[in-house]
């Protein structure tokens, strides 16, 4: 759908930004009386709605941003990138987008790609920051080469840079509180490596709930690593699995199909992240939502104080997440 919107089309950019049709005109039109705010939230619906700006309208880019994300495969990366993307094009800047994964070019190699083009900033998202293990004076020598950035989940107190994270620790308590609640005693988690600090946070608040009485699988953040750890789990005797991501959570359900055990009457499985796939899984996916919109656009517009010239805190905005119960998990049944 491109072109400039018909009058009809109003209802549908007003909706979309929030805002009443007659502001979504006078923009349209170049009138003034309109707060720069709210201009750029009609500006940004006409490009999420696909439709051209007015010629008038239309602005040079007030730079480059670099995002740098893991990879495209897991539904989670693409919805931060999604937002982070619409929100930066709505303050006049173009996303430079890099991924980097096994095989591919590394953290390293795509900071210095985005630096020669001469990008104003860099949001990480999950990046080495994250990894305990890695090196944390790459950020420093960045911020040294007058790059602003924004580290998103992963907090890391040896790196000195502004944070977003969601509260791992109270997603972890969240899930073992509703299996709880369910009547589930033999509780186990499936996590990622424990260098990562968002699966090390999970696994906090998993022995703070559990009493340090549940069992703990720590093996990658994907399908096959959910099965794994879930099969493991399994034959421990967990009737209640909560697993570090949504796709951990699916790879969980095959290894207890595989196993015999009925996806929620016999075992139940929680994931983490949420995605607008999971409403379709089968059985539909409880998990603990990550607050994504509210999580990118405070980086992005921190990210923006920062490039303003303006002081940001280097500390941890901390988001809290959400459970969503849904068809995956149930009462257990002795």
């Amino acid at each position: 759908m491109t072109g400039t919107p018909a009058t009809g089309r109003l209802a549908d950019i007003a909706r979309q930004a929030d805002v009443s049709e007659a502001t979504v005109s006078r923009v349209l039109n170049g009138r003034s009386g309109v707060a720069t705010g709210t201009r750029q939230r009609v500006l940004a619906a006409l490009d999420v709605l696909g439709y051209e700006r007015p010629v008038r309208l239309r602005q040079r880019s007030a730079g480059l941003v670099g995002l740098l994300i893991p990879e495209l495969t897991n539904p989670i990366f693409p919805a931060f990138a999604q937002v982070i993307e619409q929100t930066l094009a709505g303050y006049g800047y173009t996303p430079v987008l890099g991924t980097h994964h096994p095989g591919g070019a590394t953290e390293d190699e795509l900071v210095e790609q985005l630096v020669e083009r001469g990008v104003d900033g860099i949001i990480f998202l999950s990046g080495l920051h994250a990894d305990l293990s890695a090196d944390p004076d790459r950020y420093a020598r960045l911020a040294g080469r007058g790059v602003p950035f924004v580290l998103v989940n992963g907090y890391n107190p040896r790196v000195s840079a502004p944070f977003v994270s969601p509260d791992d620790r109270a997603a972890a308590v969240m899930a073992v509180t509703h299996l709880r609640q369910l009547g589930h005693e033999r509780i186990g988690l499936a996590i990622g490596p424990s260098r990562y600090v968002p699966a090390a946070r999970k696994a906090e608040g998993f022995a703070e709930a559990t009493g340090g009485a549940g069992l703990v699988r720590h093996t990658l953040f994907t399908v096959e690593g959910g099965h794994a750890a879930a099969g493991s789990l399994l034959d421990e005797g967990c009737t209640g699995i909560v697993c570090g991501s949504d796709l951990m959570a699916l790879g969980a359900i095959r290894a207890a199909r595989q196993r015999g055990f009925d996806v929620p009457g016999g075992v139940s499985v929680i994931g983490y992240d949420d995605s607008e796939l999971n409403a379709f899984t089968d059985p539909p996916l409880t998990t603990v939502r990550q607050p994504v919109r509210a999580m990118a656009n405070a980086a992005v517009h921190t990210l923006l104080e920062a490039l303003g010239g303006n002081p940001v805190p280097n500390s941890e905005f901390v988001f809290q997440p959400e459970l969503v119960v849904r068809g995956s998990t149930a009462q257990h049944r002795p």
